[in-house]
């Protein structure tokens, strides 16, 4: 499971993440019916600030491996990022 803490002044927050929930994103993206429209979606947003991108192709066959390898390294902190204004953000597997 990735572990997504957020800690501010204001509120402090855990954000848990089961590989399986991960595996299914990752299903979910790579769809065909989600690439395909993907760059329908974000046509006219990206017309408006004028800038020239097309997703690229994601094949989960690639993506797949790596969430099975980062299930060996549990307990290992991915980010550690502490800002000047307090803010930390955590992402440990």
């Amino acid at each position: 499971m990735i572990h997504v803490k957020v800690k501010t002044k204001e509120v402090r927050f855990t954000i848990p993440i089961p590989y399986a929930l991960l595996n299914v994103a990752i299903s979910m993206a790579c769809s065909k019916f989600f690439q395909k429209h993907a760059d329908k979606w974000t046509k006219e947003h990206f017309k408006r600030k004028e800038l020239n991108f097309t997703f690229p192709l994601i094949d989960k066959r690639l993506l797949k491996p790596i969430v099975k390898e980062l299930k060996k390294h549990k307990g290992m902190v991915l980010v550690d990022v502490k800002a000047t204004d307090g803010t930390e953000v955590r992402v440990r597997l």
